[in-house]
């Protein structure tokens, strides 16, 4: 199982110039179709005078979900040279944005894809990569007798809280490296019954807790 991937862990920008054009790139952390629609829309904000806004994502950790976009410039010679950065630097959950400032001279299709191209490397260069885990996040809900038990065993099994709520009843929402899943359950259905795990595993449910899968991240 493929639980973990590169991305990068904050926005980084990278420039290239050639014969007076200006190839400016912006690199953003992005896993939802909002956030890189958001990123797009802060750079175009910020360079509203540039003459094309290129860009390319691979999103998702099978890396199924991409798009390239040449925005105006010859078909294949923008938003392809970026992804293929992307690609080079085995990332994903990534958008890389290349605003051009046109100089006056045509730059041929050659010229043109290594422009993108530098200029996409030359921000991912100056990028912090970083190796994230698959998680999946389960949400615990529990009746107040429950609380203690349950408590106890998230803390004992170290895992990560992502959400928290305490109202008519208990719950926790909880990241589990998604390879761990399965033993990870077990352990946590037997802490809060306080059997063995050979008993835990045949207890089809606890009274008062529900556990269910709420989203991978």
């Amino acid at each position: 199982m493929i639980d973990q991937y590169n991305t990068i862990a904050e926005p980084a920008y990278g420039e290239f110039r050639d014969r007076g054009s200006k190839f400016l790139a912006y690199a953003f952390p992005a896993y939802t179709a909002e956030e890189w629609q958001e990123s797009l829309l802060q750079v175009k904000k910020e360079h509203p005078k540039g003459r094309h806004h290129c860009y390319a994502y691979r999103l998702g950790v099978d890396k199924n979900n991409f798009r390239a976009n040449d925005d105006g410039e010859p078909s294949g010679t923008a938003g392809r040279p970026i992804l293929g950065q992307i690609d080079s630097f085995e990332l994903t959950n990534v958008i890389v944005i290349v605003v051009r400032y046109f100089g006056g001279t045509l730059l041929g299709t050659s010229g043109l894809i290594n422009a993108y191209k530098l200029s996409t490397a030359a921000a991912l260069e100056e990028a912090t990569i970083i190796t994230r885990l698959v998680e999946d996040v389960y949400r615990l809900e529990f009746d107040y007798g429950l609380m203690s038990q349950v408590m106890n065993a998230v803390k004992k099994l170290k895992l990560d809280i992502v959400k928290q709520s305490f109202t008519e009843a208990g719950l926790l929402e909880v990241a589990i490296r998604q390879s761990e899943v399965e033993d990870t359950l077990l352990k946590l259905k037997a802490l809060i019954k306080q059997v063995s795990l050979e008993e835990a595993a045949t207890i089809e449910a606890i009274e008062g807790l529900e556990v269910n899968l709420a989203y991978t991240r």
